[in-house]
Parts: C-alpha cells; sequence; structure tokens
C-alpha cells in the first residue's frame, strides 16, 4: 500500500484562497469588461481632438528624440508621455492603440478600486462584499478614462494612487520590508504623472508614516501591531528616497533636472495655481447649507435614539438619504443636462466634508493605537484637494471618482463602529443601507453625467452621424461635425505641397498632424493655450524667424468652444506679415513664408 503525503500549502497561498472565491473572479472579470467596454464605446461616437493632439503629438517629439523641458516646454509631468511614445515605438502611429490602452488602464483601475474598498469594509460592516461591489459598480460609467475616455494625465495618475493605496494597505496587514519599499516607491510614481495630485498624495504618505514611527518611538509598540510593522513603515521611507533620488539623477543627465522644475512646478503654477478663494469656493456650496446639518442630525439620531425606536431608525436613515435622494431627483426635475451635472457635483463638497469629520473622529478614537488604516483617510483627502488645484470641482473630478467611493467605504465602516454596544444586530445593516443608496445614486446619475458628455462641452459634438477620418492612423477615430473630414483635406493638401522637411507652425493645435504625418515638429509650441504657451507674439515671430518656418497654418473651424488664444489677433499681427497666403480650405488658411 502506498502513502501519499500531502504537503501543505504556503500561509500566502492559503490566504489567497480564503481571500479570493470564484465570485470574485466574476465580479472583476464584469468590472474590468464592464468599464472596458464604456471607454471604447465613448472612442466610437467621439473624440476631443484638443486633448488627443496635445498627448500624442508630444509623444511623437519624444519618439524623433526631442527631450521635453530641454528642447520643448512641457508643463505637465513626463509620464504619460513617455507611456505614449513606447506605445508609438512599439505598435506605429495608430489611433485605435492608444484607445486600447485607455480601456486597459481603465478596465484595471475599477477592479483595483473594487478590492481596496473590499479591504476597507470587510469584517467591519454587514455584507461586505455586497457593499465593496456597491460602490465598484458606478466606475462603470465613473471610472477613470470614462468621462475623458483618452490617454490622459490626471487618468494615468488616479491608477497609480489606486496602486499606491493598495500597496500601504497591505503593509496594514502584512507588512514586512520588501512590502514597504514596494509602497514606498509606488506612493513617488503619481508624482511623475500629474504633480499637483502626486505631491500632495506623497506628502500625505510620507507625513502619515512619519506620525506612526513618530508615536512608536514616543509610545513604544502597542501589542495588537504586528510585529514587523516598524520594518515596513521604515522602508516606505527608504523606497521613497531612493526613488525619488534615482528620479533626480536620470532627470539630471537627460531633460535637466533645473528645466524640469522651472516648466512643471515654476511655470505651471504660475499659469494654472488658483487662489485660496477658489480652491474653498467648492465649500460655498448653497445645497451644504441643508445637506449638512441634515446628516449631521440623523447621525443623532443613528447614534443615541436608534437602538430604542424604530421611528429614530426610520428618520436617521431619510436625514442621511435626502441628499442623495435630491440628486436622484434632479434627474426628473432637470432637463437641462449641466444642471443634472450639477447636482452630481454638488455631492463631492458634502462627503469631502464628512471624510474630514469621519477621519478626524477615528484618529483621535484609535489615538496611540493609529495605523494606516486611521490615516487612508487623510491621504485620500490630500490628493482629492490636489487634484482640485487644476480646475477645481467642475473640471477636475473626471478621474479621481474611485478615491471619493473609497471615502464612502469608510464613511460606511464609520458608522458601523459607532453603532451603541447595547443596539439589535439588525442595526448592524444600517451602514450598509446607506453605502448602497450612495452607490445606485452615483450609477444612476453617473450614468446620465457620462453619456449627457457634460464634462466634455468645452467641446462641440454637433447632432448628427458621426463621421471618419480616410487616414489608416485614424482608423476608428469618430466625431460628429465636418472636423474629421476638413482635417483629412489639410492632410492631402500638405502632402502634396508642403516638402516634406518644411516647418511648419499650425494655430491653435487642436489637431494630430504630426501624429498622422509622421514629420518631425520644428517649433517649439505645438499647442497656443495660455497653459502651454510660455511665448509672447513677438517671442513666437522671432522663433519664426530663427527656427526656419515655411508654412502657417490657421484652422477656422476649431472643435474647442473658445477659441483658446486669448491674444490671438496680436498673435496674427505679429506673425502674417511674413506669410502670403498659399491656400484657403474649408476650415483652414494655409500661408507660406
Amino acid at each position: 500500500m502506498v502513502t501519499v503525503q500531502t504537503i501543505p500549502s504556503p500561509p500566502s497561498v492559503r490566504l489567497l484562497q480564503r481571500n479570493w472565491r470564484w465570485r470574485d473572479s466574476v465580479a472583476a472579470v464584469f468590472l474590468f469588461l464592464a468599464t472596458g467596454g464604456i471607454i471604447l464605446w465613448q472612442n466610437a461616437h467621439l473624440v476631443v481632438l484638443w486633448d488627443f493632439s496635445y498627448v500624442l503629438e508630444t509623444a511623437g517629439r519624444i519618439v524623433n528624440g526631442q527631450m521635453p523641458y530641454r528642447d520643448f516646454p512641457l508643463v505637465h509631468a513626463p509620464l504619460t508621455f513617455l507611456i505614449q511614445a513606447a506605445i508609438l515605438r512599439l505598435t506605429g502611429r495608430a489611433f485605435f492603440h492608444h484607445v486600447l490602452y485607455a480601456a486597459l488602464v481603465g478596465g484595471l483601475s475599477t477592479v483595483l478600486a473594487w478590492r481596496i474598498g473590499f479591504n476597507v469594509v470587510r469584517r467591519r460592516v454587514a455584507a461586505p462584499w455586497g457593499v465593496a461591489a456597491a460602490l465598484a459598480a458606478p466606475l462603470i460609467v465613473l471610472g477613470i478614462y470614462c468621462i475623458l475616455p483618452l490617454p490622459n494625465y490626471d487618468c494615468d495618475c488616479g491608477f497609480a494612487l489606486l496602486i499606491a493605496i493598495w500597496l500601504l494597505q497591505k503593509i496594514e496587514r502584512q507588512p514586512s520590508l520588501a512590502l514597504g519599499i514596494a509602497a514606498g516607491l509606488a506612493i513617488c510614481v503619481p508624482v511623475f504623472f500629474k504633480q499637483n495630485m502626486g505631491l500632495p498624495f506623497l506628502a500625505a504618505a510620507v507625513g502619515a508614516v512619519v506620525w506612526l514611527l513618530g508615536i512608536r518611538v514616543i509610545w513604544g509598540k502597542q501589542p495588537h501591531q504586528p510585529r514587523n510593522e516598524t520594518a515596513a513603515l521604515l522602508g516606505v521611507l527608504a523606497g521613497s528616497a531612493a526613488a525619488l533620488a534615482a528620479t533626480a539623477l536620470a532627470l539630471h543627465f537627460t531633460m535637466g533636472i533645473r528645466n524640469s522644475l522651472h516648466w512643471t512646478i515654476q511655470f505651471a503654477a504660475q499659469r494654472r495655481l488658483p487662489g485660496v478663494s477658489d480652491m474653498l469656493g467648492i465649500y460655498r456650496e448653497p445645497n451644504l447649507l441643508w445637506m449638512l446639518p441634515g446628516v449631521g442630525i440623523g447621525f443623532l439620531f443613528w447614534r443615541r435614539w436608534a437602538v430604542r425606536s424604530r421611528w429614530a431608525r426610520v428618520a436617521a436613515f431619510a436625514l442621511f438619504a435626502a441628499p442623495f435622494v435630491f440628486t436622484l431627483g434632479s434627474l426628473l426635475l432637470y432637463e437641462d443636462a449641466d444642471e443634472r451635472a450639477e447636482g452630481l457635483l454638488a455631492l463631492w463638497p458634502l462627503l469631502l466634508t464628512l471624510a474630514l469629520v469621519v477621519a478626524v473622529t477615528k484618529l483621535v478614537r484609535a489615538g496611540r493605537q493609529a495605523g494606516l488604516r486611521e490615516l487612508l483617510p487623510f491621504v485620500l483627502l490630500a490628493a482629492i484637494h490636489g487634484t482640485l488645484l487644476s480646475q477645481q470641482l467642475w473640471g477636475s473630478t473626471y478621474a479621481i471618482w474611485p478615491l471619493l467611493l473609497l471615502l464612502v467605504a469608510e464613511l460606511a465602516v464609520w458608522l458601523a463602529e459607532t453603532r451603541p454596544a447595547d443596539s439589535p444586530s439588525r442595526l448592524r445593516f444600517f451602514p450598509t443601507q446607506v453605502a448602497v443608496l450612495v452607490a445606485v445614486t452615483f450609477l444612476v446619475c453617473g450614468q446620465s453625467y457620462m453619456s449627457s458628455e457634460e464634462r466634455l462641452s468645452y467641446a462641440q459634438f454637433p447632432d448628427g452621424p458621426a463621421m471618419h477620418s480616410a487616414f489608416p492612423q485614424l482608423a476608428g477615430m469618430a466625431t460628429p461635425g465636418p472636423y474629421l473630414p476638413e482635417f483629412d483635406e489639410l492632410l492631402r493638401y500638405a502632402e502634396t505641397n508642403i516638402p516634406w522637411n518644411d516647418g511648419i507652425v499650425l494655430t491653435p493645435g487642436e489637431d494630430p498632424f504630426y501624429f498622422v504625418t509622421g514629420r518631425v515638429p520644428q517649433f517649439p509650441v505645438l499647442l497656443f493655450d495660455p497653459a502651454t504657451d510660455p511665448y509672447s507674439p513677438a517671442e513666437l515671430a522671432q522663433l519664426v524667424q530663427t527656427r526656419g518656418i515655411h508654412w502657417l497654418i490657421v484652422k477656422r473651424d476649431l472643435q474647442i468652444v473658445a477659441d483658446p488664444t486669448p491674444d490671438r489677433d496680436e498673435v496674427m499681427k505679429a506673425l502674417l506679415p511674413e506669410f502670403a497666403p498659399a491656400a484657403h480650405l474649408r476650415g483652414y488658411d494655409i500661408y507660406r513664408r
């Protein structure tokens, strides 16, 4: 008789088997495919030429050997452009490759946000798997790439933030030096996608680690804290320091660290940094005057009288639910997409205020026993408010909805932890009900917000069928209006009449001209916008002479609603004396020097 000895699985494998079940696989696949499908659907019927051109034209310059910050001005951090440059280098000039990238990253971000949310709520609220799935569902329509479905630095930074948050969570549960170093490296990455998002996040994460280490030094190790926690926290600091040092060296020997700091910090802050009053403007939302007091009274009903009275429980839920029911009702009250969007975005200041209250009370209650779990809401709040520095509430939230929903998960946990000790077991479902109501509101109103394209109202999408380009590089690109057929006419003219090596200036730079043609830009500015163009009209005219520019192409029929060049008349007055009219196309005027 042969005896077969069973070798036990390693602890890590057994832990994975306990934490991941078949329903998790089904949920992950569904969230990934649904989010990616929305992104593909978005790209199938619209494109914002302004945003697409800026990212891909800049990536093309890098492929051609031009260094950002050193050879041409760039106000954004480099990683998004380097990633798109790598795609261009590996797969060639094809629009759809970059769409697939957005769909892949968008789908992964939804799955990652779902797992982070599950780690927040598990063993702390009733039905944690259902709560996490419900809070992830809105990201199918509000995920990082669903609103603006093209390669973008905010969206990439949102994905990098989620990876870093997930690693910080793992330190809380399974601390080790190696994991700490990995987390330290990860918390630095968002800085190099978008500086106003990544820098506050990095500062908050490092501050949280230093805070915890200080507590451990002052009060000593607490009994419930894991054995390797201090090593993991020190690893975070070591990893972040190593990442920043290595990046500084790389910048110094390639683009120039002084050049990088000038364009991404000094110039970017000069052109885009809002004042304090603008930042605090989101908290002057009129609806907060009734939403916040109502939620506060609802919490009193929940905390003091819900145990003894069913009516108190009903009143507590009604007061918590009122802001979200009001937002759902706005879909019926208002026909204008702008007003519906305002109703949804008005929930941001409410939830951010509640999240701050939650974060402070949790930290005070934990005291010397606080860990990364208690400090995570502060890190999320720092990243969110850093994002709002760019275009405030209306313009900046499109890539950080996952962070807001993670704060909702923290709110649900807080409600569960503040439940009276002698309360009946049926009360444990109250936080779950609140979280599901918030998720339903975001899913229903978010679908309307996404499909109305209200966030993209800075571009024109006329009624009518989506038009396509005849050029293979733009296969799959579609948008209503005459913009792509007119661009095709320009491309055909350039093929026939403009020599390959002639320098060209295209103003305002809305079209992906160099992406399609493969020509090398010879002018330092491709996008004539105050946020990206550092030159005065006189300096532009001088650059036209020193760079040997032979052609000036002026787009008349813009997809973007407002003329992005506020001093357009002065620019044209400075440039046109150097040129003579050469052609008048349907959407463009062409001049030859």
